[in-house]
Order: structure tokens, then sequence, then C-alpha cells
């Protein structure tokens, strides 16, 4: 059935979740999986949402997003360990996540998506977009969309 997944996160509770059911599906179907985590480009303002909260230095920034990948495919990959599924962590920068995925998706033969959807919807879908969405519409391999 499956034998790659790619498994996105963000590092929010929703991303939890698809990382359990991912790694559920990767060790009922005997696949590996790679985690992905992609962090924005070092700006000098940090945003809380949408609003900026402080000035950082590039490396500042810098840091900060690898501590940030650290801890998220850290977490990833102790889930695999403890479902027994072979297990990659790749982190990338750039400011579009959907085509970061997409890219790793192609790059690294995976035949299955598994990522979160917040499920924004009105305004804030608009606004904020839906990486889910932007996914969904460009990718040629299945997703499975965990809420």
């Amino acid at each position: 059935m499956y034998r790659h997944l790619l498994i996105p996160t963000d590092g929010s509770a929703l991303s939890g979740h698809a990382i359990a059911q991912g790694m559920a599906l990767a060790k009922a179907t005997g696949a590996r999986v790679t985690g992905l985590f992609v962090s924005p480009a070092p700006t000098p303002l940090v945003f809380e949402g949408l609003v900026p909260v402080d000035y950082l230095q590039p490396d500042e920034h810098a840091e900060l997003n690898a501590r940030a990948a650290a801890r998220y495919l850290g977490a990833m990959e102790q889930a695999a360990q403890e479902a027994g599924v072979p297990f990659e962590g790749v982190s990338l920068t750039g400011e579009y996540p959907a085509e970061a995925i997409l890219e790793t998706a192609k790059k690294r033969r995976c035949d299955v998506i598994v990522m979160a959807s917040h499920g924004r919807r009105g305004l804030a879908g608009m606004l904020l977009g839906s990486e889910t969405l932007k996914v969904l519409t460009h990718t040629k391999v299945p997703v499975l969309v965990c809420r």
C-alpha cells in the first residue's frame, strides 16, 4: 500500500494528531516516515500571530528556527521510535510551506502526505490561506487530512 509517508508539522496540537495518525498508518503498512518542518526565512521582526512583538538579528532568528525544528522533529522522531517506524527529519527554510511540502514529497518520492488542517474559514481562511488546501490542489499523491 504505502511505503513512504511525508508528515509536515508546525508544532501545533493538530499537527500532533496528524503525527499520531501518520505513525499508526506507517506501522500498519510497514512504511517509513519523513518528517518536515518549514521555518520562515529570518527577518528582523518576530511576529505573534499577525502582530510584530520583537526584533531579532538574523542569526538569532535562525537559531530560534533551529531550536523549533529540533523540538518538533525530535518529538516526531520519538513517536516513530515508539511505533517502530523508520524516520528521517527534514528542516527547511521557506516563505511558502505548501511549496516546500510539495517539493519534499516529490524529491523524496513520498507516496502519501499526512497533514493537519486548522479548518480556517471565512476571512481568516482568506487572509491566512490554507497550506493544506494548497497541497491538496497541487499534489499528485494522496493526502490524508487530520482534524
